[in-house]
């Protein structure tokens, strides 16, 4: 093992994800040599057996969530005080699951593709908070659309390259989006029966049918047509598939080495160990070589940059590492010996997340589309997704989804999604994706709630080994009073409600989790324990730790661009928005030389 003295370059990225490939691919194009360090593989070279497939096949996403090529599990705590936690289905000895990766392209390796940018109100609020009008809705539109490549609505596409596009998509971005069409695969007339029958309840339930059923018309269930305007709306999710297989920061990337090999530079298997400073000024990354996780350190050495260091490790390891180099919270600097260079104690803190909880069914009858399925490659849907891209393997499981306001909304916007999953899931736990296809009879109702209040959460390092996993305690449901937990009662109803009607026509047998006796005050204690999220946000925040360029204070080169830069987590899903803040702070950069 080696030290050395590396290159310098204008920028150095670290982590490969929806922040940092994001803006390290942008910088590249625009003519700056950057260095993208990623302590993961690449997904479709790394390890053996599966592990491509798992990343490329959509439907495969919970395994490549466990796939031990390049998962990074976590294990989180819900609640500081341990016997709150001790009903918790998805709770072992080391705490509770949190699937990450360590891959090139970050989390995009493994997220469901869900590509769903937020309401316009989450921008500007961000833009009124910091007073910069960059972060403003009508600012946001111009990232979106170099970001985005709608390919799920061909008729307006057409339209658009003949100037007429009121949908607010893009159509010429890098990250193709497009829509599974599950229903070609067999013509599985239950499932084309079951969604007919929520559409019609849907419909049914309040006075505003009229205009639910016009916008529709105008949409076809598009919830990113920006014409649905914040309304309530029975829709189809948007995934970030490229010919009906996985693409994200991966591919874009790979894509800009390829065509700027003098600019882009990607080295995999490598792992940010400290930044280096100049006087008060981050001038590079010192790093560690190895295989994986734990494994034996290869080689070391350091690199160094002219431009800014960013810092996109993602919302544990981003604090922790600034935590390292002696940014936050003096006091918890103290007790680990590390010297002060910058004050600035909301390191670590305001972590977030979105509560998510899954109503399981079994269904009276094995669903057809998935008849032969093993989810693994080989089987007769493989090779149907192989060769001819249909069917439903292109899907990442989501049949359909209800974007609903609870009566705890903030504003317009829906503060819930409702989806409807070919399949059982009741939160993360080691073994969760084994269990969720046996015996292709399930349907879950995945609950999201956003707009959530608590922000209580806390990234702290381990006091018995500091550079190792960090201490991550979300402390669940501690602030916003009970609006959170109520809001969460209230979407069990209206779950319950649409699979009312499935039941009146046969097709759903029983609900198995939490089951259909588990009403009131049950309900709502099983709701505050079994409670999970997956979209961690907000630990270097844009305010208290960041300026609105996502400049940390108090340290001249050093920028943090991934999910921990959001003071509020924003909209329903976190890719989207952590990719638009991404193009945002390139353009800032750019835009200053």
């Amino acid at each position: 093992m080696t030290g050395r003295a590396g290159p310098r370059y204008d920028h150095i990225v670290i982590g490969s994800g929806a922040g940092g490939g994001t803006i390290a691919a942008r910088l590249a194009e625009a003519g700056r040599s950057v260095l993208v360090l990623e302590g993961g593989g690449d997904p479709l070279t790394a390890g053996e057996g599966r592990t491509a497939d798992d990343y490329r096949v959509p439907v495969f996403h919970p395994m490549a969530s466990e796939n031990s090529a390049f998962d990074w599990p976590y294990f989180v705590r819900h609640f500081a005080d341990a016997a709150r936690s001790k009903g918790d289905r998805n709770l072992c000895d080391k705490g509770i699951f949190y699937p990450r990766a360590a891959a090139l392209g970050g989390c995009t390796a493994h997220n469901a593709m869900i590509f769903l940018p937020p309401p316009d109100a989450d921008w500007d609020h961000l833009a009124a908070l910091t007073g910069d009008a960059g972060w403003s809705a009508a600012a946001m539109r111009r990232h979106r659309l170099s970001l985005e490549a709608c390919r799920h609505r061909l008729v307006r596409r057409l339209l658009a390259m003949l100037g007429h596009d009121p949908t607010g998509h893009g159509w010429r971005g890098w990250l193709s989006v497009e829509r599974a069409m599950p229903l070609k695969a067999l013509g599985d007339l239950r499932l084309v029966r079951m969604l007919a029958r929520l559409a019609l309840a849907d419909l049914g339930r309040d006075a505003g049918w009229r205009q639910r059923l016009a916008l529709f018309l105008a949409n076809w269930g598009d919830p990113n047509d920006v014409r649905r305007g914040g309304g309530e709306q029975l829709c189809y999710l948007p995934i970030a598939t490229r010919h009906h297989a996985r693409t994200g920061t991966r591919e874009r990337l790979l894509d800009v080495a390829r065509r700027h090999p003098d600019r882009l530079e990607i080295r995999t298997h490598v792992w940010a160990s400290a930044l280096l400073f100049d006087g008060g000024r981050a001038s590079g990354v010192r790093w560690e070589q190895r295989a994986g996780r734990g494994a034996p350190v290869t080689a070391a050495g350091e690199d160094h940059a002219t431009g800014d260091v960013i810092l996109a490790a993602g919302t544990f390891e981003t604090p922790k590492l600034l935590m390292l180099s002696g940014i936050g919270d003096p006091e918890q600097l103290g007790r680990h010996g590390i010297p002060v260079r910058a004050a600035l104690p909301e390191v670590g803190r305001n972590l977030q997340d979105r509560y998510e909880i899954g109503i399981v069914h079994r269904m009276a009858r094995p669903w057809a589309s998935l008849r032969g399925a093993s989810f693994a490659p080989g089987d007769r849907l493989y090779r149907q997704w192989r060769w001819l891209r249909r069917g439903m393997y292109t899907s990442n499981g989501g049949a359909i989804a209800a974007l609903r306001r609870s009566r705890q909304s903030e504003g317009r916007d829906p503060d819930l999604i409702l989806m409807g999953l070919l399949g059982r899931f009741s939160g993360y736990r080691t073994g969760y994706a084994a269990e969720t296809w046996p015996g292709l009879d399930g349907f879950t109702w995945a609950i999201l709630k956003g707009q959530t209040r608590n922000r209580a959460g806390t990234v702290r390092l381990d006091p018995r080994d500091p550079r190792g996993q960090p201490e991550i305690d979300f402390h669940n449901f501690e602030q916003g009073g009970d609006a959170d937990l109520d809001a969460l009662v209230e979407s069990v109803g209206m779950a319950r409600a649409l699979s009312a009607a499935l039941l009146d026509e046969g097709l759903i047998a029983e609900e198995e989790v939490p089951g259909s006796s588990v009403t009131g005050e049950a309900l709502r204690q099983w709701i505050s324990c079994n409670a999970w999220g997956h979209h961690a946000c907000g630990t270097a925040a844009i305010g208290p730790v960041l300026d609105a360029q996502a400049r940390v204070h108090g340290v001249e080169g050093l920028r943090v661009v991934d999910a921990s830069i959001f003071p509020r987590i924003p909209g329903l899903f976190i890719a989207a928005p952590i990719m638009m803040a991404a193009e945002k702070i390139a353009a800032d950069m750019l835009s200053r030389g």
